[in-house]
């Protein structure tokens, strides 16, 4: 009785689960980021921000809360500090006043150059060589790709 109540859970344990390790080293990931990103007085979340700014310039913040998986709740005071902090500018669009058009500034655009040695540094950390890097990544937004469809 003992053996068939022991396989019936067995998927019950921490380390058959494919979500613990990946919140731990989510975890551990963000963690790391931390000496990094002090240097540049951003937040984790400050940063991933950034990076879409970088990236795109201008964008409405349904689409930047859409990129970041993040709530409004969640993105309004990111982005409220990083328009203080001069990294960006947000004012209500025209074609739909409950919306913020969300620019980059020649301030966050410096501050990209300080940012680029981050990835690289990262990566370093993580200890994957560049195709167990490219596999995580994929396999990551496949997971995270068919779970969002469903």
């Amino acid at each position: 009785m003992a053996d068939k109540d022991n396989r019936e859970y067995e998927a019950l344990k921490l380390c058959n689960q494919v979500c613990f390790p990946l919140y731990a080293c989510s975890k551990e990931l963000v963690r790391s980021y931390g000496p990094f990103l002090k240097e540049l007085g951003l937040t984790y979340t400050q940063y991933i921000v950034m990076m879409v700014m970088w990236e795109r310039e201008e964008v409405s913040s349904r689409e930047l809360a859409e990129c970041l998986h993040l709530d409004y709740g969640t993105l309004t005071p990111v982005l409220k500090r990083l328009d203080q902090a001069g990294y960006l500018t947000r004012a209500r669009s025209a074609e739909d006043e409950r919306l913020l058009t969300i620019n980059l500034t020649d301030a966050g655009r410096k501050l990209k150059k300080k940012a680029v040695s981050i990835p690289p540094s990262i990566a370093k950390l993580m200890g994957l060589t560049q195709k167990e890097f490219e596999t995580l990544y994929i396999l990551t937004y496949k997971a995270l790709n068919n779970m969002e469809n469903k």
